[in-house]
C-alpha cells in the first residue's frame, strides 16, 4: 500500500479532534477557576472525604455543560475505579417519578450484579435505593446521580429529587447529584423542601470569550510537530493556517459565525466542515474553506420562505414593516391594506389586487410563519381584526428582497423610506 497524501492524514486527524469532546475541552482543565476544575473538585471530594454533594450545571444548550461532565467523571473512573457508581437519568424519558425510580434501581442492579424486578412498587424501589445508598456508602463507593434536563424533573410533586437528596442527609450515604439544565432559574424550579436540601452550588456555562476562542481554534486546527507527518508540511500548514487565523477576513467570518450562534457545538461544527472542505491537493487550510463553511452552515430559513412568496405577499410583508416604523400600537389586516392603499395612491403601482386576494396572502403569510397573531385571544374574531406582528427582522427582509429574482424596485424603496 502506498503512502498516503499527507493533506489527507491532517485531515483525518483534524476531523477526529473535533469530533472528540475531551480533545477540545482539555485546553480548559488546566485552569483552576475553569469549570472543569470546579466541578471535578465538589465531584472528588465526595469521594475522598465521604460526604455528599450536589451541583447544577446551567447555561444555553451547547455550551459544553455535558461534555465537561464526561471529562470529569471519565478522570474519576480512572482515579477511582472501584468506588464510583454512575446513574444517568434523562428528564425527558424519566420526567416521571415512578419510571425514573424504577430506571435508578435498573442501574444499581445491574451495576452492582443484583436481579432486577420489573414489577416492583415505587415503595419497593424507593427502599432499594435508599438501602443501596446506605451500602455503598459503607463500602465507602459513591453513587454519582446524573440528572440531564433536570428543570423535568422539578415537574410535578418532586418526590424523587426529595427521596434522593433526603437520602443523602443521612452520614452513612455517599452520593453526589448534578443536575443539567439549559434554564437558569432551575433551582428556583424546586419546591421548599426539596431546595432546602439542596447545596446551592451552580456552575454557569457560557460561550466562550474571545481569548477562549482563539486557543479552540489553534487547540483544534494545529498540527502536532510530534507525529508521524512530514515535519515539513507540518511547518508549512501550520505556518498559513496562523496567517489565515489573523486575518481580518477571517476574524469578520468569526464575527459573523459567533453573532448567529457563538456556543461550542455551533463552532465545533464550523469547523469541522471548515475541514471537510479542505483541498488535499493543496494541503491547507484556506479562507475560503472557512467562507464556504460558513454559507453551508448558516441556513436561514426565514429568507428561504420569502423565495416562494408572491409579489403581493412581498408588498404585506413591507407594508407591516413601515407600520411598525411608525410605531402603530395595534397592527392588524385592516391597518395593512390601509397601507397598500397610501402606497398605491402615492406611487401608483401597477401591482394592486383586490381584498379578499389580500386577505388570502395574508392568511398565507400567517401559515408560513412569517407574520403571527400577537395573541390566542380572540378566536371568534375574524382574521381581519386579530392583531399581528412580523417575525422577519428589517436586515432579514432587505436581503430576502435583494434575492429575489423578480422583486418590484419598488419595494426596495419603500423598505428604505420605512421610519
Amino acid at each position: 500500500m502506498g503512502v498516503e497524501n499527507p493533506a489527507e492524514q491532517a485531515q483525518i486527524l483534524l476531523r477526529t479532534r473535533l469530533c472528540n469532546p475531551n480533545f477540545i475541552f482539555t485546553i480548559f482543565s488546566d485552569s483552576p477557576d475553569s469549570n472543569y476544575s470546579k466541578l471535578k473538585y465538589i465531584m472528588s471530594s465526595s469521594v475522598t472525604e465521604a460526604c455528599n454533594n450536589s451541583a447544577l450545571l446551567l447555561g444555553p444548550r451547547g455550551c459544553g455543560k455535558v461534555a465537561i461532565l464526561e471529562m470529569v467523571i471519565k478522570d474519576l473512573l480512572q482515579e477511582y475505579p472501584d468506588t464510583i457508581c454512575v446513574i444517568k437519568l434523562n428528564g425527558l424519558l424519566h420526567s416521571e417519578d415512578n419510571c425514573a425510580l424504577k430506571e435508578i434501581a435498573r442501574q444499581l442492579c445491574i451495576e452492582n450484579q443484583l436481579v432486577f424486578s420489573k414489577m416492583a412498587s415505587f415503595d419497593d424501589n424507593s427502599q432499594f435505593v435508599i438501602a443501596m445508598l446506605r451500602e455503598c456508602g459503607l463500602a465507602h463507593k459513591t453513587i454519582i446521580f446524573v440528572l440531564d434536563e433536570f428543570d423535568l424533573f422539578t415537574q410535578g410533586k418532586q418526590r424523587l429529587l426529595y427521596s434522593l437528596l433526603d437520602a443523602m442527609q443521612s452520614v452513612t450515604s455517599q452520593a453526589v447529584v448534578v443536575g443539567v439544565s439549559c434554564r437558569l432559574d432551575a433551582d428556583q424550579l424546586l419546591e421548599k423542601r426539596v431546595r432546602s436540601r439542596f447545596s446551592h452550588r451552580k456552575l454557569l456555562f457560557l460561550p466562550p470569550s474571545r481569548e477562549d476562542l482563539q486557543k479552540i481554534l489553534q487547540h483544534a486546527l494545529l498540527l502536532p510537530t510530534e507525529s508521524s507527518l512530514p515535519p515539513q508540511y507540518v511547518a508549512a500548514y501550520n505556518k498559513k493556517l496562523l496567517n489565515t487565523l489573523s486575518d481580518d477576513k477571517f476574524k469578520d467570518i468569526i464575527d459573523s459565525l459567533c453573532n448567529f450562534d457563538a456556543t461550542f457545538n455551533h463552532l465545533l461544527r464550523f469547523l469541522f466542515t471548515s475541514v471537510c472542505h479542505m483541498d488535499t491537493k493543496a494541503g491547507f487550510l484556506s479562507l475560503d474553506n472557512f467562507k464556504t463553511a460558513l454559507s453551508s452552515i448558516q441556513r436561514q430559513p426565514k429568507l428561504e420562505a420569502l423565495q416562494d412568496c408572491s409579489i403581493l405577499e412581498l408588498y404585506i410583508l413591507v407594508c407591516l414593516r413601515r407600520l411598525e416604523g411608525k410605531e402603530q400600537e395595534t397592527t392588524n389586516f385592516n391597518s395593512v391594506m390601509k397601507e397598500y392603499k397610501d402606497v398605491h395612491n402615492s406611487f401608483q403601482t401597477t401591482d394592486y389586487y383586490a381584498r379578499n386576494v389580500c386577505l388570502r396572502a395574508f392568511e398565507h403569510l400567517l401559515q408560513r410563519q412569517l407574520i403571527s397573531l400577537v395573541d390566542n385571544r380572540g378566536h371568534s374574531q375574524s382574521v381581519e381584526f386579530r392583531p399581528v406582528r412580523l417575525l422577519i427582522s428589517s436586515h432579514e427582509l432587505h436581503q430576502g428582497l435583494r434575492a429575489y429574482r423578480s422583486c418590484p424596485a419598488i419595494l426596495h424603496k419603500l423598505l428604505d423610506l420605512a421610519v
